[in-house]
């Protein structure tokens, strides 16, 4: 009365999510979406808790990556990033995650979709939501996934084998532009704001302007439902403006905010995704903000701690993210050919999901 699907989980960076095979699942995207909610949240219409499923009932937890081989010429893989909305029963593809990336090549070399070099593998990966390659390179000693390592990212313990993520042409990959409302600082409910897009949509809010310190812990931040309720009025009224159109049942664009760095840091954040405070901080997410710390004349111009252009670390509640720009500057004008993170990433089980034959 049940159906087999092949799956495997992985964490990937600081988020954990089901890999599919695209040919596993129904090319039609209304059934692919009743199987992937009846795999992470069961049967139950929309169960914040996903205790029918394999969901982690929270939004880092409730990833999904479907992968195949690509078609375009310029990569590898394709990956299509599903984003199962708590509670409500939905999923969102509007968006792509880059921890979850992490996972995409190690999978396709556990599943027999790619070879394994030794003692690394590189493939490039066709980020399906929003367009861009990311170039990401794995280590497979005797053809096999390494996870093991001295790699650390903060909010994830332990250690792992590295994995260099370098992103490639994502500057406007969801709005259309870098600066997404044409300004590098709007004012919305008399609050300045600078609108990016850099992989991942993000309004960018200083601190000191929401009567906050941005050094709170997201748990004290989900409580103060006077900041909340600030923060999602601005979304709402800005989201049309950066070419999204009515966001309110949409999980972009993100809310950081931003304060003075504390550990020698670039920038210190805190990140709305876009309802619940981060414990750390997105992989794109981070790119953004860090691209707008080298722009001039946005919020956190004459805030962030520059050193080099080139390297910035973005600071969150549970420690830092470095971020590797690979930038141009002509005539004061800035181009970014790639972004440069190391995330890490573990396999942690695979066999059969089973969802109901009704599904």
């Amino acid at each position: 009365m049940q159906t087999a699907i092949p799956y495997m989980h992985f964490r990937g960076g600081s988020s954990k999510g089901l890999f599919f095979k695209a040919t596993d699942l129904p090319a039609d995207e209304a059934s692919r979406n009743k199987i992937i909610l009846a795999a992470m949240e069961g049967v139950g219409e929309g169960d914040s808790r996903q205790i029918d499923g394999l969901g982690g009932g929270t939004s880092l937890t409730s990833k999904v990556a479907i992968v195949c081989l690509s078609k375009d010429q310029n990569a590898d893989i394709d990956y299509l990033f599903l984003q199962v909305v708590i509670g409500k029963g939905k999923i969102s593809t509007i968006q792509t995650c880059g921890n979850i990336l992490a996972g995409v090549v190690p999978f396709a070399v556990e599943c027999g979709m790619i070879k394994a070099n030794n003692p690394t593998t590189s493939a490039r990966v066709n980020m399906v939501n929003t367009g861009g390659i990311c170039e990401v390179a794995i280590q497979t000693p005797g053809g096999k996934v390494n996870y093991a390592g001295n790699a650390k990212v903060d909010g994830v313990p332990g250690t792992a084998a590295p994995i260099i993520c370098n992103y490639l042409g994502t500057a406007g990959s969801t709005c259309g532009t870098l600066l997404p409302t044409g300004n590098v600082k709007d004012i919305v409910d008399g609050i300045e704001i600078t609108c990016i897009d850099n992989g991942m949509p993000e309004v960018i809010i200083r601190a000191s302007d929401l009567d906050i310190t941005g050094y709170e812990m997201p748990t004290e931040l989900d409580a103060n439902k006077v900041l909340k309720n600030k923060l999602e009025s601005i979304r709402l009224q800005i989201g049309k403006r950066m070419n999204l159109g009515d966001v309110k049942e949409k999980t972009v664009p993100k809310i950081c905010i931003i304060s003075p760095p504390l550990n020698g840091g670039t920038i210190n954040t805190r990140t709305f995704i876009p309802h619940v405070c981060h414990e750390a901080i997105g992989v794109l997410g981070a790119v953004s903000a860090a691209t707008a710390c080298i722009l001039k004349g946005t919020v956190i111009d004459g805030i962030a701690n520059i050193i080099n252009n080139n390297n910035l670390s973005i600071e969150h509640p549970t420690g830092e993210f470095t971020i590797l720009l690979d930038v141009i500057s002509r005539n004061g004008n800035i181009t970014i050919n790639k972004a440069g993170v190391i995330r890490t990433a573990r396999l942690l089980s695979k066999g059969e999901v089973f969802v109901p034959i009704t599904v």
